[in-house]
């Protein structure tokens, strides 16, 4: 049984175990943003009638998970959940809709920037989990804040859609990133393949199995949220969360497309070093042929005959030269009339 990776940083420097709660709380007439406040606070500043999106930065702290999830009842399970990673899935409880997917950021050397965000969706508030500070919900944030377009009009389950629509939204910047090297790799291939193109397409079919890792199972968890009957989703979203769904289909077949290419770069740097490598033993056979006759030459009035006529002519030496040279240019002629190089 493969053990579950706990989620979290483990350092030494106290700064960076910090755990960061934040709470957005707004209605259609209303607004209110509290950050950086202790848990047992921020549980009190609770409003039913609006909505409250509480946003906890770091899972290096299990208690204020524990607190959370004593607060909102939420299940051992997914609570463990919540603190290991997962593949993306969506699953309902009783009170409480639970969705975790990987949100990513860049590709940086070679490597996938990524963290897991784990969502609870209730009846009128959202939890979100991320492992670390930072995020790409900045210019939702704003649009809450001043009220621009619909997102204060509605309930909790559209913010769930708009941050995981912003989420998905960003997978396009970092498949466009693999496409941008894909096609690097390639120019690079056709100009001047070395090993190195080799390791680069070896990192970038990496690249592709994780996203492939991380859009698979978005998918069916994706699906199920367009399908559900629990009554956490508002029917008049469900449009909204298939508008995801068909993007992340989008990015599939995208993925697909790329995966193909990489196998053809592949396909492609081999063959072309094959090519090379027959033009080099070309040569070196060309050169080769030219060269027997005129060894064999070498050979025969190299030996220490005195039985030899040539040897003793006036001329015999630039006759030999001049034999040899006719040899190399007409064995030259032959092969260009045979297009052999």
């Amino acid at each position: 049984m493969t053990k579950k990776k706990t989620l979290g940083i483990d350092s030494k420097n106290p700064s960076e175990n910090h755990v960061i709660l934040e709470l957005i709380q707004y209605n259609d007439k209303d607004y209110g943003m509290q950050a950086d406040i202790p848990v047992d606070e921020l549980l009190t500043q609770f409003k039913s009638d609006h909505v409250n999106w509480i946003n906890v930065d770091g899972l290096h702290d299990k208690s204020i998970v524990s607190k959370l999830g004593e607060h909102f009842c939420l299940h051992s399970l997914l609570v463990e959940d919540i603190l290991s990673e997962h593949t993306p899935k969506a699953e309902e409880f009783d009170d409480h809709l639970f969705f975790t997917m990987k949100m990513l950021y860049s590709i940086k050397n070679g490597k996938i920037d990524y963290e897991q965000i784990s969502f609870v969706l209730g009846k009128d508030f959202l939890l979100s989990f991320q492992e670390k500070e930072g995020d790409l919900f900045g210019p939702l944030r704003d649009r809450i804040k001043h009220s621009s377009g619909r997102v204060r009009t509605r309930k909790a389950d559209y913010l769930l859609y708009r941050l995981i629509d912003v989420i998905v939204d960003n997978y396009y910047s970092v498949l466009d990133a693999v496409g941008q090297q894909i096609e690097t790799v390639e120019d690079d291939i056709y100009k001047n393949p070395t090993d190195k193109e080799f390791q680069k397409i070896q990192k970038i079919k990496k690249e592709l199995i994780y996203l492939r890792k991380a859009l698979y199972p978005l998918r069916d968890a994706l699906s199920k949220l367009t399908k559900d009957e629990s009554g956490f989703i508002d029917q008049a979203n469900y449009r909204y969360f298939a508008d995801v769904y068909d993007h992340v289909v989008h990015l599939i077949d995208s993925l697909d497309t790329y995966k193909d290419l990489t196998s053809s770069l592949m396909d492609i740097h081999i063959n072309t070093q094959n090519t090379r490598m027959n033009e080099v033993m070309k040569v070196l056979t060309v050169i080769s042929t030219i060269f027997m006759p005129l060894t064999f030459i070498a050979g025969v009035y190299g030996m220490n005959f005195d039985n030899l006529p040539e040897l003793h002519t006036r001329y015999g030496y630039p006759a030999v030269m001049i034999f040899m040279a006719l040899i190399v240019f007409g064995m030259i002629r032959y092969f260009k009339y045979k297009k052999w190089f």
